[in-house]
């Protein structure tokens, strides 16, 4: 452990009269409303757009970063715009993509310690800092229209479960997910087959319908402009 990380353990132990708890907790509360505030303001008259998750530390020569520029480039030429993290790998393949193709191009971006920073293909106006990880999520969710998890770790993993848990309890519509690259996931996905589904029945098999998997862009695009077209629904943009 750090010794950053042993001194934020020996502050949630410290005595903190009510003083101090009420002073940090206020401040705390309007950093939060602040970062809202922004992220609707922004996000709200951006228009549908897809969310595309994925690794920070995919390098530009990685197939999964060609194949994410690919799909963000297919999707705003559908008419959609793309969100990412605003950071590096994926987030900035998916972003270059949306830039090479004249669409939207937002980035959510986190303050980190490491492996974060502003890629440079995030629209000027569309780029959205933020400390706190729950309040960038919610605003991932509430502006997507859509999810393609491309792969990726822990981060990846939070984002792509998040997404398909509210999918799921109906907490948001509908929406498509879409998992990018078989080689990857195919572990995972039996995983939750045969262990989560058959063993211990934590989960209903309709849930597995919850996402498409796929290989290839045409594909990733086609789920999604299909989904749409079901509902006779069209970007505004």
């Amino acid at each position: 452990m750090t010794s950053e990380g042993e001194e934020r353990l020996r502050n949630a132990f410290a005595h903190k009269d009510w003083n101090d708890i009420k002073a940090q907790n206020s401040w705390q509360i309007f950093k939060i409303m602040s970062e809202f505030v922004e992220g609707f303001e922004k996000m709200s008259r951006i228009g549908p757009c897809v969310s595309i998750f994925g690794s920070a530390r995919t390098k530009p020569e990685n197939k999964y970063y060609k194949l994410a520029e690919e799909i963000a480039f297919k999707l705003v030429k559908e008419g959609y715009g793309i969100i990412t993290g605003g950071g590096p790998g994926i987030m900035e393949a998916a972003n270059k993509g949306a830039r090479r193709g004249e669409g939207k191009s937002v980035g959510l971006n986190i303050e980190l310690p490491f492996e974060q920073k502003n890629n440079d293909y995030i629209d000027s106006d569309k780029q959205i800092n933020f400390d706190y990880f729950f309040v960038r999520k919610t605003i991932f969710l509430k502006y997507s229209q859509g999810f393609i998890g491309m792969p990726g770790g822990f981060g990846t993993m939070d984002e792509l479960f998040e997404s398909l848990t509210l999918v799921q309890t109906n907490k948001i519509a509908q929406y498509p997910v879409v998992l990018v690259g078989t080689d990857y996931w195919k572990g995972m996905l039996e995983w939750m087959k045969n262990t989560m589904l058959e063993e211990e029945k934590n989960i209903n098999e309709i849930d597995l319908t919850l996402f498409k998997l796929v290989d290839t862009a045409d594909d990733a695009v086609k789920h999604i402009v299909d989904f749409y077209s079901k509902y006779l629904l069209k970007p505004n943009f």
